[in-house]
């Protein structure tokens, strides 16, 4: 269950934000949880609403001069309002002149108060970026994720398959590590999957027979990411009897792999000595980027074949 309270909020957007506390509590038992959002018809974020609330109401000069244009009875009507709707936080944006009531009724009903010098609409697209990644759906899987040539891609098998040194051979070729061992998948957006590396494990590959390395301190900076889009799936196997005239040389049907409802396309390589795994990981991740930009090299094959069938 992924949920976010209002002083992690603070505390994570303070500095880019430029977030100053002004009234309420800090926000420690203020949760915004993905399963009441996605239960609700509240939006997440934004300009102050009484009528559909946000979990996260912001209040540039518009709202502060409508609530400056309010009688005293319907000033505290709309305050009700405010308490009742569920509110987690509100954030003056652009201006430091705030209302001596809204600073009073934050302090009453401790729903933390918050400003910032920031113009409003830029303000609600940092936090609506930051809550999106941090109230998505998130799962698990044991692999190597790396950044290679530009695609994310995440090597799985069986233990002991060869999944770290195929990782280290390639990270030695340019590629970027992202994780090893355990992968975080957030779905940060319908069709995306954002791969991540739990907090204890970053910048760590482990080889057997080497132990534990370092790979920012070993290759560098630009040897690690902090994060990348899942787009691949290369899956290593042992072939029965290690014999490779039992598997299939040309897949006609292309291979997805369902993870949090998103379908990530799959290549399975199977693994026997004396084949160049670097390589053939490289080769398909190229692959996958021209069958992004629409050419399938075995379609356009069978294609050219079809066509010298009718011919002759």
């Amino acid at each position: 269950m992924s949920q976010v309270n209002i002083r992690q909020l603070f505390e994570d957007k303070q500095a880019r934000l430029e977030l100053r506390r002004v009234a309420g509590d800090d926000g420690t038992d203020r949760i915004i949880d993905n399963n009441e959002v996605i239960a609700s018809n509240k939006g997440v974020v934004g300009h102050l609403n009484l009528v559909h609330p946000n979990w996260v109401q912001v209040l540039s000069e518009t709202e502060l001069d409508y609530l400056r244009s309010l009688s005293s009875d319907e000033l505290n009507n709309a305050f009700k309002q405010i308490e009742k709707s569920g509110t987690t936080c509100m954030i003056v944006a652009g201006t430091s002149d705030i209302p001596e009531q809204l600073i009073t009724f934050a302090n009453q009903s401790l729903i933390p108060l918050f400003c910032s010098p920031k113009p409003s609409v830029q303000l609600m697209w940092l936090i609506r970026h930051y809550l999106a990644k941090a109230l998505a759906e998130s799962t698990t899987r044991h692999g190597v994720f790396l950044d290679v040539l530009g695609v994310g891609v995440m090597i799985t098998g069986e233990s002991a398959v060869g999944k770290s040194e195929l990782g280290l051979e390639l990270i030695t070729r340019g590629s970027g590590l992202v994780a090893d061992d355990i992968v975080e998948l957030h779905h940060i957006a319908p069709d995306t999957l954002e791969g991540r590396c739990p907090e204890l494990l970053r910048d760590f590959l482990e080889v057997r027979g080497l132990g534990v390395l370092n790979i920012r301190i070993m290759f560098g900076e630009t040897a690690v990411r902090r994060k990348k889009s899942l787009k691949l799936i290369v899956h290593l196997h042992r072939p029965p009897g290690g014999d490779l005239s039992q598997v299939e040389r040309l897949p006609l049907n292309a291979s997805h792999q369902e993870i949090l409802g998103v379908n990530i396309s799959t290549v399975n390589i199977p693994v026997v000595a004396g084949r160049n795994l670097a390589v053939l990981v490289e080769a398909a991740a190229r692959n996958f980027v021209l069958q992004q930009r629409g050419i399938d090299s075995m379609q356009e094959f069978i294609a050219r074949h079809d066509q010298l069938l009718l011919e002759d």
